[in-house]
Protein backbone atom coordinates (compact mmCIF):
# COMPACT_ATOMS: atom_id res chain seq x y z
CA UNK A 1 0.00 0.00 0.00
CA UNK A 2 1.04 3.63 -0.91
CA UNK A 3 2.38 5.18 2.21
CA UNK A 4 1.15 8.90 2.91
CA UNK A 5 2.78 11.35 1.96
CA UNK A 6 6.45 9.89 2.51
CA UNK A 7 9.17 12.13 0.45
CA UNK A 8 11.47 9.87 -0.94
CA UNK A 9 15.30 10.91 -0.52
CA UNK A 10 14.17 13.80 1.27
CA UNK A 11 12.74 15.48 -1.46
CA UNK A 12 9.96 17.67 0.01
CA UNK A 13 8.89 19.77 -3.19
CA UNK A 14 5.97 19.27 -4.94
CA UNK A 15 6.11 20.53 -8.74
CA UNK A 16 7.08 24.15 -8.35
CA UNK A 17 4.12 26.42 -9.17
CA UNK A 18 4.68 30.14 -7.96
CA UNK A 19 6.51 31.42 -4.61
CA UNK A 20 2.62 31.87 -2.25
CA UNK A 21 2.39 27.41 -3.38
CA UNK A 22 6.10 26.24 -3.00
CA UNK A 23 6.05 27.94 0.45
CA UNK A 24 3.13 26.56 1.67
CA UNK A 25 2.93 23.05 0.43
CA UNK A 26 5.61 20.81 1.19
CA UNK A 27 5.66 17.21 0.67
CA UNK A 28 5.45 15.04 4.43
CA UNK A 29 5.14 17.96 6.14
CA UNK A 30 2.02 20.43 7.97
CA UNK A 31 1.61 23.99 7.52
CA UNK A 32 -0.49 26.42 8.95
CA UNK A 33 -2.50 29.22 7.56
CA UNK A 34 -5.27 31.41 8.82
CA UNK A 35 -9.23 31.75 7.95
CA UNK A 36 -10.16 35.72 7.22
CA UNK A 37 -11.29 36.99 8.80
CA UNK A 38 -9.06 36.70 11.97
CA UNK A 39 -11.40 37.17 14.62
CA UNK A 40 -14.28 35.82 16.30
CA UNK A 41 -17.97 36.07 15.68
CA UNK A 42 -20.07 33.15 17.33
CA UNK A 43 -22.98 34.84 17.87
CA UNK A 44 -24.12 35.82 13.96
CA UNK A 45 -23.67 35.30 10.61
CA UNK A 46 -21.50 38.74 9.84
CA UNK A 47 -18.02 39.71 11.09
CA UNK A 48 -17.55 43.13 12.49
CA UNK A 49 -14.06 43.05 10.18
CA UNK A 50 -12.18 44.85 13.09
CA UNK A 51 -8.94 45.06 12.81
CA UNK A 52 -8.59 43.09 10.21
CA UNK A 53 -5.97 44.66 7.91
CA UNK A 54 -3.68 44.70 11.17
CA UNK A 55 -4.24 41.12 11.92
CA UNK A 56 -3.21 40.14 8.53
CA UNK A 57 -0.17 41.64 8.49
CA UNK A 58 0.30 40.62 11.99
CA UNK A 59 -0.16 36.63 10.72
CA UNK A 60 2.70 37.65 8.30
CA UNK A 61 5.45 38.49 11.38
CA UNK A 62 4.24 35.77 13.09
CA UNK A 63 4.71 33.36 10.18
CA UNK A 64 2.02 31.81 9.33
CA UNK A 65 2.15 30.72 5.70
CA UNK A 66 -1.34 31.76 4.21
CA UNK A 67 -4.48 33.87 4.83
CA UNK A 68 -7.43 32.60 3.04
CA UNK A 69 -10.65 34.28 1.98
CA UNK A 70 -13.92 33.11 0.42
CA UNK A 71 -15.94 33.65 -1.98
CA UNK A 72 -19.34 34.22 -0.46
CA UNK A 73 -21.32 36.65 -2.14
CA UNK A 74 -24.78 36.57 -0.57
CA UNK A 75 -25.67 36.14 3.47
CA UNK A 76 -27.68 32.87 2.84
CA UNK A 77 -29.44 32.01 6.40
CA UNK A 78 -28.88 28.40 5.46
CA UNK A 79 -25.01 28.64 5.63
CA UNK A 80 -25.33 31.05 8.50
CA UNK A 81 -21.30 32.45 7.79
CA UNK A 82 -21.15 35.77 5.65
CA UNK A 83 -17.64 35.34 5.34
CA UNK A 84 -14.82 38.15 5.19
CA UNK A 85 -17.90 40.36 3.37
CA UNK A 86 -15.42 41.55 0.87
CA UNK A 87 -15.51 40.72 -2.52
CA UNK A 88 -11.79 38.59 -2.51
CA UNK A 89 -10.42 40.00 -5.84
CA UNK A 90 -10.78 43.91 -4.32
CA UNK A 91 -9.90 42.40 -1.06
CA UNK A 92 -6.71 40.74 -2.14
CA UNK A 93 -5.46 43.14 -4.49
CA UNK A 94 -5.48 45.37 -0.99
CA UNK A 95 -3.68 42.52 0.63
CA UNK A 96 -1.10 42.27 -2.18
CA UNK A 97 0.00 45.53 -1.50
CA UNK A 98 -0.06 45.69 2.60
CA UNK A 99 1.79 42.35 2.82
CA UNK A 100 5.40 40.99 1.45
CA UNK A 101 5.61 37.16 2.16
CA UNK A 102 2.48 35.53 3.08
CA UNK A 103 0.58 33.66 0.35
CA UNK A 104 -2.89 35.07 -0.28
CA UNK A 105 -5.37 32.08 -0.90
CA UNK A 106 -8.58 31.97 -1.39
CA UNK A 107 -11.14 28.49 -0.37
CA UNK A 108 -12.95 29.04 -3.09
CA UNK A 109 -14.09 30.99 -6.27
CA UNK A 110 -17.52 29.76 -6.98
CA UNK A 111 -16.65 28.86 -10.98
CA UNK A 112 -20.30 28.75 -11.78
CA UNK A 113 -21.26 31.92 -10.32
CA UNK A 114 -18.76 33.91 -11.99
CA UNK A 115 -17.63 34.34 -15.73
CA UNK A 116 -14.17 32.79 -15.90
CA UNK A 117 -12.83 35.43 -17.95
CA UNK A 118 -13.23 37.92 -15.19
CA UNK A 119 -11.72 35.32 -12.79
CA UNK A 120 -8.92 34.22 -14.54
CA UNK A 121 -7.77 38.53 -15.19
CA UNK A 122 -8.60 39.10 -11.85
CA UNK A 123 -6.79 36.22 -10.25
CA UNK A 124 -3.76 36.95 -12.60
CA UNK A 125 -3.46 40.77 -11.30
CA UNK A 126 -3.36 39.45 -7.72
CA UNK A 127 -0.45 37.27 -8.48
CA UNK A 128 1.31 39.87 -10.44
CA UNK A 129 0.72 42.64 -7.98
CA UNK A 130 1.50 39.68 -4.68
CA UNK A 131 4.64 38.56 -7.06
CA UNK A 132 3.32 34.91 -7.07
CA UNK A 133 1.41 34.33 -4.00
CA UNK A 134 -2.21 33.94 -5.20
CA UNK A 135 -3.37 30.32 -3.87
CA UNK A 136 -6.70 30.36 -6.02
CA UNK A 137 -9.08 27.36 -4.89
CA UNK A 138 -11.99 26.95 -7.31
CA UNK A 139 -15.26 25.04 -6.57
CA UNK A 140 -18.82 24.58 -7.91
CA UNK A 141 -20.77 25.89 -4.85
CA UNK A 142 -23.10 24.25 -2.59
CA UNK A 143 -25.46 26.85 -1.65
CA UNK A 144 -28.10 26.55 -3.69
CA UNK A 145 -29.93 29.83 -3.02
CA UNK A 146 -27.30 31.71 -4.59
CA UNK A 147 -27.78 30.26 -7.88
CA UNK A 148 -31.28 31.90 -8.70
CA UNK A 149 -29.90 35.05 -7.71
CA UNK A 150 -27.01 34.55 -10.37
CA UNK A 151 -29.60 33.73 -12.89
CA UNK A 152 -27.11 30.61 -13.03
CA UNK A 153 -28.86 26.66 -13.04
CA UNK A 154 -27.84 24.90 -9.79
CA UNK A 155 -28.02 21.49 -11.53
CA UNK A 156 -25.61 22.53 -14.15
CA UNK A 157 -23.17 23.71 -12.16
CA UNK A 158 -20.82 20.49 -12.41
CA UNK A 159 -20.72 21.57 -16.56
CA UNK A 160 -20.05 24.96 -15.88
CA UNK A 161 -17.41 24.53 -13.01
CA UNK A 162 -15.46 22.42 -15.50
CA UNK A 163 -15.97 24.45 -18.88
CA UNK A 164 -14.33 27.80 -16.51
CA UNK A 165 -11.75 25.24 -15.14
CA UNK A 166 -10.75 24.79 -18.86
CA UNK A 167 -11.12 28.37 -19.63
CA UNK A 168 -8.88 29.69 -16.77
CA UNK A 169 -6.42 26.98 -17.74
CA UNK A 170 -6.73 28.26 -21.63
CA UNK A 171 -6.32 32.19 -21.49
CA UNK A 172 -2.87 31.67 -19.30
CA UNK A 173 -1.21 30.63 -22.41
CA UNK A 174 0.12 32.78 -25.16
CA UNK A 175 -2.09 33.63 -27.88
CA UNK A 176 -4.70 30.97 -26.87
CA UNK A 177 -7.05 29.63 -29.24
CA UNK A 178 -9.77 27.63 -27.88
CA UNK A 179 -13.79 27.27 -27.28
CA UNK A 180 -15.64 26.57 -24.04
CA UNK A 181 -19.52 26.46 -23.13
CA UNK A 182 -18.31 30.21 -21.75
CA UNK A 183 -17.14 31.75 -25.19
CA UNK A 184 -14.02 31.42 -27.73
CA UNK A 185 -10.77 32.66 -27.83
CA UNK A 186 -8.97 33.35 -30.71
CA UNK A 187 -8.11 35.36 -34.01
CA UNK A 188 -4.84 36.19 -31.92
CA UNK A 189 -7.29 37.80 -29.00
CA UNK A 190 -5.24 37.49 -25.61
CA UNK A 191 -5.52 38.17 -22.14
CA UNK A 192 -2.76 40.36 -19.88
CA UNK A 193 -1.35 40.13 -17.65
CA UNK A 194 -0.59 36.65 -17.52
CA UNK A 195 0.57 34.87 -14.11
CA UNK A 196 3.17 35.42 -12.63
CA UNK A 197 4.70 32.18 -11.69
CA UNK A 198 4.44 29.50 -14.18
CA UNK A 199 0.31 29.58 -14.29
CA UNK A 200 -2.37 29.99 -11.66
CA UNK A 201 -2.27 27.17 -9.11
CA UNK A 202 -5.52 25.73 -8.91
CA UNK A 203 -6.65 23.68 -6.12
CA UNK A 204 -10.25 21.72 -6.13
CA UNK A 205 -12.37 21.90 -3.39
CA UNK A 206 -14.28 18.23 -2.92
CA UNK A 207 -15.22 16.64 -5.68
CA UNK A 208 -17.18 19.84 -7.32
CA UNK A 209 -19.04 17.12 -9.01
CA UNK A 210 -16.34 15.82 -11.11
CA UNK A 211 -14.81 12.21 -11.12
CA UNK A 212 -11.38 11.24 -9.58
CA UNK A 213 -9.96 10.59 -12.61
CA UNK A 214 -10.43 14.33 -13.59
CA UNK A 215 -10.23 15.87 -10.03
CA UNK A 216 -5.91 13.78 -9.94
CA UNK A 217 -5.46 15.20 -13.79
CA UNK A 218 -6.10 18.48 -13.60
CA UNK A 219 -6.28 19.96 -10.30
CA UNK A 220 -2.76 21.34 -8.84
CA UNK A 221 -3.83 20.09 -4.86
CA UNK A 222 -7.35 19.15 -3.06
CA UNK A 223 -9.05 20.79 -0.58
CA UNK A 224 -11.16 18.64 1.74
CA UNK A 225 -13.28 19.55 4.69
CA UNK A 226 -12.58 18.28 8.23
CA UNK A 227 -13.45 15.05 9.42
CA UNK A 228 -11.79 12.52 12.24
CA UNK A 229 -7.61 11.91 11.78
CA UNK A 230 -9.15 8.19 10.81
CA UNK A 231 -11.90 8.72 8.22
CA UNK A 232 -9.74 11.64 6.77
CA UNK A 233 -6.85 9.00 6.44
CA UNK A 234 -9.37 7.17 4.18
CA UNK A 235 -10.04 10.20 1.75
CA UNK A 236 -5.90 11.13 1.30
CA UNK A 237 -4.76 7.84 0.83
CA UNK A 238 -6.64 6.85 -2.16
CA UNK A 239 -6.04 10.38 -3.57
CA UNK A 240 -2.68 9.43 -3.40
CA UNK A 241 -3.08 6.28 -4.85
CA UNK A 242 -5.45 7.69 -7.74
CA UNK A 243 -2.29 10.01 -8.38
CA UNK A 244 0.01 7.48 -8.57
CA UNK A 245 -2.19 5.60 -10.85
CA UNK A 246 -2.83 8.27 -13.17
CA UNK A 247 0.98 8.89 -14.02
CA UNK A 248 0.84 12.12 -11.79
CA UNK A 249 2.78 13.81 -9.47
CA UNK A 250 1.99 14.08 -5.96
CA UNK A 251 -0.28 16.99 -5.04
CA UNK A 252 -1.26 18.73 -1.38
CA UNK A 253 -3.80 17.85 0.17
CA UNK A 254 -5.37 20.68 2.74
CA UNK A 255 -8.09 21.44 4.86
CA UNK A 256 -9.81 23.85 7.36
CA UNK A 257 -9.70 23.30 11.12
CA UNK A 258 -12.17 25.38 13.37
CA UNK A 259 -9.97 26.38 16.56
CA UNK A 260 -11.27 27.49 20.25
CA UNK A 261 -7.94 27.86 21.68
CA UNK A 262 -8.30 27.39 25.57
CA UNK A 263 -6.30 28.89 28.02
CA UNK A 264 -4.62 25.51 29.86
CA UNK A 265 -2.20 23.85 27.34
CA UNK A 266 -3.50 20.84 28.29
CA UNK A 267 -6.75 20.71 27.93
CA UNK A 268 -8.37 17.77 26.63
CA UNK A 269 -10.38 18.24 22.89
CA UNK A 270 -13.97 19.30 23.17
CA UNK A 271 -16.04 18.93 19.39
CA UNK A 272 -17.40 22.15 18.34
CA UNK A 273 -18.65 22.75 14.68
CA UNK A 274 -16.12 21.65 12.29
CA UNK A 275 -13.11 21.71 14.76
CA UNK A 276 -12.46 21.47 18.65
CA UNK A 277 -12.19 23.53 21.35
CA UNK A 278 -8.43 22.62 23.27
CA UNK A 279 -5.46 23.48 24.39
CA UNK A 280 -2.19 23.64 22.57
CA UNK A 281 -0.53 20.67 23.37
CA UNK A 282 -3.75 19.03 21.56
CA UNK A 283 -3.40 21.19 18.98
CA UNK A 284 -0.32 20.56 18.31
CA UNK A 285 -1.27 16.03 18.84
CA UNK A 286 -4.20 16.99 16.24
CA UNK A 287 -1.51 18.65 13.49
CA UNK A 288 0.74 15.92 14.11
CA UNK A 289 -1.63 13.34 13.42
CA UNK A 290 -3.04 15.16 9.96
CA UNK A 291 0.80 15.58 9.03
CA UNK A 292 1.30 12.07 9.45
CA UNK A 293 -1.85 10.81 7.44
CA UNK A 294 -0.47 13.43 4.23
CA UNK A 295 -2.53 16.67 5.01
CA UNK A 296 -0.11 18.91 4.28
CA UNK A 297 -2.07 22.42 5.14
CA UNK A 298 -4.95 23.14 7.58
CA UNK A 299 -6.31 26.73 7.73
CA UNK A 300 -7.45 27.35 11.00
CA UNK A 301 -10.83 29.35 11.68
CA UNK A 302 -11.44 31.64 14.82
CA UNK A 303 -14.39 32.12 14.35
CA UNK A 304 -16.05 30.40 17.46
CA UNK A 305 -12.74 30.84 19.57
CA UNK A 306 -13.21 32.46 22.82
CA UNK A 307 -10.21 34.63 24.28
CA UNK A 308 -8.48 37.72 22.59
CA UNK A 309 -7.34 37.34 18.98
CA UNK A 310 -4.08 38.50 19.25
CA UNK A 311 -3.24 36.78 22.35
CA UNK A 312 -4.53 33.78 20.29
CA UNK A 313 -2.43 34.23 16.97
CA UNK A 314 0.53 34.90 19.58
CA UNK A 315 0.31 31.28 21.64
CA UNK A 316 -0.31 29.83 18.10
CA UNK A 317 2.96 31.30 17.00
CA UNK A 318 4.94 30.14 20.18
CA UNK A 319 3.32 27.03 21.12
CA UNK A 320 2.14 25.69 17.56
CA UNK A 321 3.88 27.10 14.48
CA UNK A 322 7.69 25.87 15.84
CA UNK A 323 6.53 22.33 16.79
CA UNK A 324 5.38 21.81 12.94
CA UNK A 325 8.59 23.05 12.09
CA UNK A 326 10.65 19.87 13.78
Amino acid sequence: MLQPDRPANGNRQFRPINRGYDAVFQRGRLSLGLVVPIESYPGGSVPVMERHLERVKLAEQLGFSAVWLRDVPFDVPSFGDAGQTYDPFVYLGLLAGQTERIALGVASIVLPLRHPAHVAKAAAIVDVLSEGRLILGVASGDRPEEFPAMNVPFGERGELFRAAFDYIRGVAQPRPTFATRHGRVGSGTDMLPKPHGERLPLLITGTSRQDTDWLVKHGDGWMIYPRPVAAQAQIVRPWRESLQAAGEPDKPVMQPLYVDLAAAADKAPQPIHLGFRLGTDHLVAHLKSLEEIGVNHVAVNLRFNQAGTEATLARLANDVLPALSN
